[in-house]
């Protein structure tokens, strides 16, 4: 079984996305931004499906130095953890970035701070969060392995492409995750290709994800990229 992130289909209203990918599995990531911006749960509640959401990303950092900025994104965030609890869905969230190289480790204890009140949040409202590994873009933190403990006890969510991007996917394989997403590139775009249709080898990732016992999301640009990508994932030994 693989779950279905509604990014394929973000340039679509929330409604019509969900009409399409419910047709095809009972696991959705809705992707908290654009058009599938939830204010409230009710939507979500007409479908009998099982729910993970991806949090606001694009405007928000819970490692700002600006800490009026890093206050409001993880009030952001706890917004999404109540949407979430009303469908008893997990949520993923990124780790957040610097202006300046120099600026790292503040940012990095600023994380670390945002993580300990989101870890509150989810134990208040009763879901549990993920922390995601960041694609090879500057000054995001938590691109490579040796920044895992970062996140410290917080469940950690593996996005295979970006892994690969960042020529780390073999030893982040190692640690375990309790989230996948499953996107192809070519090792230098973070391009979310479908499955099969760039340069990464699915084999060993499969072989984590069952060793992880974890439904993965699948996370392509396009619908068309999703089915291809089912397909193709189910002939992976």
């Amino acid at each position: 079984m693989f779950g279905v992130s509604t990014f394929c289909l973000h340039d679509q209203p929330l409604s019509s996305a969900l009409e399409q990918i419910t047709a095809i599995t009972d696991f959705i990531e809705v992707m908290d931004e654009g058009l599938h911006y939830l204010e409230d749960a009710e939507l979500l509640e007409n479908y009998s499906v099982r729910f993970t959401i991806h949090s606001p990303c694009r405007g928000t950092n819970i490692a700002s130095l600006l800490e009026p900025i890093r206050r409001a994104s993880v009030e952001v965030i706890g917004q999404c953890f109540s949407v979430a609890a009303a469908v008893n869905a997990g949520v993923v969230v990124h780790p957040g970035y610097f202006a300046w190289t120099e600026e790292r480790k503040k940012a990095q204890d600023q994380c670390k701070k945002s993580i300990s009140e989101l870890t509150r949040l989810s134990d208040n409202h009763g879901i549990p969060f993920f922390i995601e590994n960041m694609g090879d873009w500057d000054y995001f933190l938590l691109k490579t392995p040796d920044e895992i403990s970062l996140i410290g006890d917080a469940p950690f969510a593996l996005d295979v492409g970006h892994a690969h991007q960042n020529h780390c996917l073999e030893e982040f394989l190692t640690h375990p995750a309790v989230h996948f997403h499953l996107h192809d590139n070519n090792g230098k775009e973070d391009s979310h290709l479908a499955v099969g249709d760039g340069t990464i080898d699915f084999t060993p990732v499969m072989k984590a994800v069952r060793k992880n016992r974890v439904t993965p999301i699948i996370e392509v640009a396009t619908f068309d990229g999703v089915i291809n990508s089912m397909e193709r994932l189910k002939t992976i030994g």
